[in-house]
């Protein structure tokens, strides 16, 4: 099946030429409203195009991290690190928040330890965040339970949401209204730490933050527990 994008532009959705060769119709079969409610949840691909200086680094551990990334990453600038050990995405987050301020997170993973959630509180309590938006798969409430619990009580402290869709996806922003810097983080490894050699790329692009901004503030939740919950940038 042959596939063409233009490069330089943005598209919001991704058509495969074979789609209809690739699926089996059992509509006659299925709930029509049951049907009608997966299809307005089903998630649009879309893909951005940047360019930006390129630096690469490697990591064995949290302490070596701070060694390897500048306390500022320029604008423009997109750090790739590749590591192991007790290296993880918030370990990133941690690293550019104590270099400089910010007050807005987007965190998408597929789970987290409650020691992460209680460092994502840390930095809620004392001011380094004022708004927390979380993104977690759909196995996050029931086998992260306690877990899941204290991140919306922590949520619910602040400015924020918890959404909970069918979430595989590792990427975190951090933005600052005041300095109007805005951080992305892409990573392979979810919030919570592990042995495994994980690659992470840190990029300082308003645009591109705008581009997963956009997406996830598009996420319909599985849980409707946040109902009063506006983007970051759309509350008074």
């Amino acid at each position: 099946q042959d596939r063409k994008m233009d490069r330089g532009e943005v598209f919001d959705s991704l058509e495969l030429a074979g789609e209809a060769d690739c699926f089996v119709d059992l509509s006659e079969f299925d709930d029509h409203q049951a049907s009608a409610a997966r299809k307005a949840q089903r998630v649009i691909a879309r893909a951005l195009r940047t360019r930006s200086r390129i630096s690469v680094r490697r990591a064995k551990s949290e302490t070596q991290l701070a060694d390897l990334l500048p306390p500022y990453i320029e604008d423009g600038d997109s750090w790739h690190v590749i590591s192991g050990g007790d290296v993880d995405s918030l370990s990133f987050a941690k690293h550019l928040l104590q270099c400089e301020p910010f007050d807005y997170m987007a965190l998408s993973t597929w789970c987290m330890s409650i020691d992460d959630v209680q460092q994502l509180g840390r930095w809620l309590d004392a001011g380094q965040l004022r708004w927390l938006d979380c993104y977690v798969g759909e196995i996050f409430p029931n086998q992260y339970a306690a877990a899941y619990a204290e991140l919306c009580a922590t949520v619910r402290r602040h400015r924020g949401r918890v959404a909970t869709f069918r979430n595989h996806s590792k990427v975190m922003l951090l933005g600052c209204q005041r300095t109007h810097r805005h951080l992305v983080i892409e990573s392979s490894a979810n919030v919570n730490t592990n042995p495994r050699t994980e690659q992470t790329v840190v990029t300082a692009d308003a645009g591109l933050f705008r581009f997963y901004a956009d997406f996830f503030n598009s996420i319909k939740s599985f849980n409707d527990n946040f109902a009063d919950w506006v983007p970051h940038g759309q509350a008074s």
